[in-house]
């Protein structure tokens, strides 16, 4: 149990420094950020000056110590926290869905410019953050999630009570549940890693978040292939196309939503000029 009486930035100090012992950069950003998210959820909203001036409850340094030896062993900050910032939104985060990645926002980004109302689908929405966001910033009739996990959809429903997006939430395997619906863009950050590359990932990424949204067969492209096939049945013409993809099998994705029927192919960097993103066009003639 910690210290009676102590001071929130001798709590802190000793954090940081447990965690620059493990290897985590930053410690001192991170241990502000675990104090200051574990006490934003109990309800309160700290501020710096708490650092010297005030003293840290019992209860809530235990809890930040708790959350702290989670952090050392490896888990990451967001799961530990329970919080991850995702756009405009704060969203719940645990091992039931991948953590939000800052290239993501990218992806909304585009989907916004090239489709930013009308009637869409997010599929494999996991945490959500991407249809949340898509409905917080858009003006969509409609918003459709759609995810194979009972246990990803339920973190997705808490994310959706906690913002102001308005989604539907439905249970399936990638397209196969939205029916005979006509959208104006299917959007998707499917799982796009080799089983080679799963294996290689770091144990931060591949021991903690769940592996059916990393991997996706030899290529990688399983579950792309099913998204490009499927989204043109569902999509009105000149809907649109818009998945994230591994950085190096952009131009291969771009290839295949073309030799699919797709037109107007195209591959997009993300804020770190990886090419991340394929955005496509469903025909006119159609």
């Amino acid at each position: 149990m910690p210290e009676a009486g102590l001071r929130v930035g001798s709590l802190l100090d000793a954090a940081a420094t447990r965690l620059c012992a493990a290897g985590v950069d930053d410690p001192r950003r991170e241990a502000w950020r675990i104090w200051t998210d574990l006490a934003e959820q109990a309800g309160r909203r700290p501020n710096p000056a708490e650092r010297w001036s005030e003293t840290a409850a019992a209860g809530a340094a235990a809890r930040f110590e708790a959350a702290v030896a989670r952090r050392v062993a490896g888990e990451p900050l967001a799961y530990v926290t329970g919080l991850a910032g995702f756009r405009r939104l704060t969203l719940r985060a645990d091992r039931r869905a991948l953590i939000p990645r800052p290239e993501t926002e990218g992806l909304v980004e585009l989907v916004l410019a090239h489709a930013p109302a009308g009637r869409i689908a997010d599929i494999g929405t996991g945490s959500g953050c991407i249809a949340l966001a898509l409905a917080d910033e858009g003006r969509y009739d409609l918003v459709l999630g759609v995810e194979r996990s009972s246990a990803a959809l339920e973190l997705a429903a808490e994310n959706r009570r906690l913002t102001r997006g308005a989604i539907q939430l439905i249970q399936g395997d990638l397209l196969e549940s939205i029916g005979d619906r006509r959208l104006d863009a299917v959007v998707s950050n499917p799982p796009y890693l080799t089983e080679a590359e799963y294996r290689e990932l770091s144990p931060s990424v591949r021991d903690w978040e769940p592996r059916e949204a990393l991997a996706s067969g030899a290529d990688g492209l399983d579950a792309t292939r099913r998204v490009i096939a499927r989204a043109r049945r569902v999509t009105r013409p000149r809907g649109l196309l818009a998945l994230e993809v591994d950085a190096s099998r952009a131009e291969r994705v771009a290839e295949l939503a073309s030799g699919a029927g797709w037109s107007e192919a195209t591959v997009h960097m993300d804020l770190y000029d990886r090419a991340r993103f394929v955005l496509a066009r469903r025909s006119e003639a159609e």
